[in-house]
């Protein structure tokens, strides 16, 4: 990852007047790298996203994810620490400075488990989608959708709440789309920026004159509770295995029948997987749905898991 940024093994960098002391690598992407850096003036570790940015269309995109963290407050939406443009050469690197989660993301828990032979019980499950739930909520209240919610894009706090990241796939909640040309550009956008086995299937295949709105976000929610559930999303093994998954999308999903589950999860899960997204519900209807299955004593944006 060095081709990049000139931070040498344990060099530091500046952001807003405040130095970092680069720690090591924690991921990349295609067009970006996160480093996990200490904070100098604080002793705080954080995650530093760094985005490249070959033409000015990145430019403009990085720094609109940074605006869509800007727009929230929340417990269960990652919040934007820092950010800033910088030159290297003819090219440059957005960086975004976010808090760093030890715990990691949802889908590191679900691995973890599943290495061991175990699963989220639902005591577990249940607090998690009320979290997810109420991040979701204050995204579609402000008329965007997330659009790329997976396991992979919820990171786990130290008490175990679900904090949503990656907003570079929001875009707003409702799209008239309104003839041919716009149907396909919207489909390919999708291609690009919805992970392909999260994807709902209005998406894949976007009709000429429709309303894409924020149930994407339900249908991928289902996929994330099905990944709780039962340590895979539904239809990982079609992608892994080659077959469409824009073709399984469009049948009903079968659930697994297990003692594990109560037949409340289970409605919950199949209502998120509606394949027709103008019978799928809205948030606030399995906001409410879930808030009337949390025990009493249990905290509002925590689970101990």
């Amino acid at each position: 990852m060095g081709h990049a940024l000139c931070v040498c093994s344990r060099g530091t960098v500046i952001i807003d007047n405040k130095r970092y002391l680069f720690i090591h690598k924690l991921g990349e992407g295609g067009f970006s790298y996160v480093d996990l850096v200490e904070g100098l003036h604080d002793g705080h570790f954080y995650a530093l996203k760094r985005i490249l940015c070959h033409e000015q269309q990145d430019q403009e995109e990085a720094q609109r994810e940074a605006d869509m963290h800007r727009l929230f407050q929340h417990p269960n939406i990652l919040r934007l620490m820092a950010y800033c443009l910088k030159e290297r050469g003819a090219k440059h690197e957005a960086w975004l400075l976010l808090p760093f989660f030890k715990r990691g993301t949802l889908w590191n828990e679900i691995e973890r488990l599943k290495d061991q032979g175990n699963f989220l019980t639902e005591d577990q499950i249940l607090p998690l989608l009320l979290g997810i739930c109420r991040g979701l909520e204050a995204i579609h209240a402000k008329g965007y959708a997330h659009r790329d919610l997976k396991p992979t894009n919820i990171l786990l706090g130290d008490e175990g709440q679900p904090v949503l990241m990656d907003l570079g796939s929001m875009n707003q909640a409702c799209i008239q789309v309104e003839g041919s040309r716009q149907a396909l550009a919207l489909q390919d956008w999708a291609a690009q920026r919805c992970t392909i086995s999260y994807r709902a299937p209005e998406l894949f295949s976007v009709q000429s004159h429709c309303v894409i709105d924020e149930r994407t976000d339900v249908w991928s929610l289902g996929c994330v509770l099905y990944a709780m559930m039962f340590g895979e999303g539904p239809y990982d093994m079609v992608f892994q295995k080659g077959d469409s998954v824009a073709l399984a999308v469009q049948n009903e999903l079968s659930i697994p029948q297990s003692p594990r589950h109560s037949s409340v999860l289970r409605q919950l899960l199949a209502s998120m997987m509606t394949v027709d997204p103008q019978q799928r519900p809205h948030i606030p209807v399995l906001l409410s749905q879930l808030e009337a299955l949390q025990p009493p004593t249990s905290g509002q944006h925590t689970t101990q898991i």
